[in-house]
This record gives structure tokens, sequence and C-alpha cells, in this order.
């Protein structure tokens, strides 16, 4: 197998599935199968859990006709859940069972979600080793924002009082061990409750063994993400040696880092997402 061109790790919300509907778009999608196709590895990893990636993903990707020798895989839930999708769809689901958090947090979210914040949010179901709340998609974001800076508070106050160490914007309170091993996690569009030692940083090394594991690994790499934790990917291959560049594809200015930071002038989320994918696809093809 010959070296790859380029490495791509991807985050899914934002880059990939848009913001808004949750869905990807079938242009993307194409461009994604080019990419396989020029023989570069693709990575996705996420937060999103398997069953979410794997049909809004993974599935419409394999029903088109996955290319020969496609090296794709799916790190999920920041870490802690990860699959390989080949011709005939996704392979096992791997589940790191000491990430997952307390069924506690499962409850507390869904009384909470019962009790007066479901006119702004869902629970999602599908996580294995995470807790999380999704908002509606047919409620305006600046509600959603609102109840949601609510339900963080009152999540955080439950889940402390039931002895639990948990950490939320930098505050930490820890558990009757003395211990923190806890975090909540507000994005755009959920909050996760997840162990702290998951994130993107470990997703990244995840995809890392995946690869290993199935060709040589890629030199050069891009990572893309609309989130500041996204970095994380990053930092993490930066760190290892490897020459990446970071596509910035959020709405907020670009972090500083000592490795390329790029935008896309002109667009946000799976609209810049697409255009950077398609350069991509057009340069390599």
């Amino acid at each position: 197998m010959s070296m790859p061109p380029l490495g791509l790790l991807l985050d899914v919300d934002g880059p990939v599935a848009s913001p808004i509907t949750r869905t990807a778009a079938p242009a993307l999608l194409e461009d994604l199968r080019r990419l396989l196709a020029a023989g570069v590895p693709v990575v996705l990893n996420t937060g999103r859990s398997a069953a979410f990636v794997g049909e809004r993903v993974l599935r419409p990707l394999v029903a088109a006709g996955l290319p020969d020798g496609a090296r794709l895989h799916a790190v999920c839930e920041k870490g802690g859940v990860w699959t390989t999708a080949g011709r005939d769809g996704a392979a096992e689901v791997h589940v790191d069972a000491a990430l997952a958090v307390p069924e506690i947090c499962r409850d507390v979210l869904a009384e909470l979600v019962g009790n007066g914040y479901g006119d702004a949010m869902f629970v999602d179901a599908t996580k294995r080793t995470m807790a999380t709340v999704e908002a509606r998609t047919d409620v305006p974001a600046e509600f959603y924002a609102e109840r949601q800076r609510a339900f963080d508070t009152d999540l955080a106050a439950r889940l402390a009082a039931a002895g639990l160490g948990v950490r939320l914007h930098g505050r930490s309170v820890p558990g009757a061990d003395g211990r923190t091993p806890w975090r909540i996690d507000p994005s755009v569009i959920a909050t996760d409750v997840e162990s702290v030692r998951a994130g993107k940083a470990l997703g990244a090394r995840r995809a890392l063994n995946l690869l290993r594991a199935d060709g040589p690994l890629p030199t050069t790499w891009h990572t893309v993400g609309d989130s500041r934790s996204d970095y994380g990917m990053a930092d993490e291959l930066h760190a290892l040696g490897a020459e990446v560049t970071h596509v910035d594809v959020g709405p907020q200015p670009p972090l500083r880092r000592p490795y390329p930071v790029r935008t896309v002038p002109g667009a946000s989320y799976d609209a810049a997402g697409g255009e950077h994918l398609r350069a991509l696809a057009e340069r390599l093809t």
C-alpha cells in the first residue's frame, strides 16, 4: 500500500453535518468518496454516537459504494466508542467501558428533560459512554441557548448532590471520594456528561491506532472542526511530530497555534467544511 497523500480527521457536527438539519449534504459525501478513492484515510472524530454517525454518514457512503481500499473509521463519543466502515457496512462497535458515566447521569438528564426542559431539548438515547441532551430542531437557537444555561446549572447541582465529582466551565465540585472524574461539556447544540479523559485528543490517538492496523500512517494531516475543543485533534498530532493544518469552520475567530490554522472565507459550518473537502478532492484527484 502506498503512502497516503494526506490524512483527514473530521468532526461531524458542523464540518460534515449541518448544525440545523443534522444531516450531511450529498455533494459533501461524494467529495469524501473521491478523497477515499484517492487514498486519503478519513477518520470521523466526534462526540456523536456510533448510531448517529452510522446513519447520517457511514451508511450513505457505503450505499454509494466505497472505493477499493478505502480506509474509513469513526471514533465516537470523544474517544469512548469506535468502529470501521467497509464495503458491506460498519463493522463491530467497540466501547471503552472505563469511560462510561454512572447511570445516575442518565437518570438525572431524563428527569430534568421530563420535568420542564423538554421544551428545548431531548435525551440522546444512543450514547454508550456519555449522557447527552440535544437541542430540538423545531426551536430557535437563541431559545435553546437560554434554556441550556439553566439546564447546565441544574444538572451540575443535581450530580454534585448525588456525590459525583463534576466540572462545568472551569468550576470543579469534588465528589464524595475527593475526585472530579466527570465533566459537563456544553456545545452549540448539546450538553454532554462525560469522563474527563474523553476528548478530541483521545479521539485522535484512537484514530492513529485504527490506521496503524490497516496501512501506513500519513505524515501530513488536515483536521477540521467548528469548536475550540476540535483544536485538540491538531494539538495531539502536532505534539506527536506530524505536519498538521487545522481548518476552523466555526463562526468565531480562529485561535493562534504553532501549526497552520485556516478558515474558509465567507462560509462556516458544513458549507465551509464542504468547500474545503471539495478543494482537497479537486487537488488530489
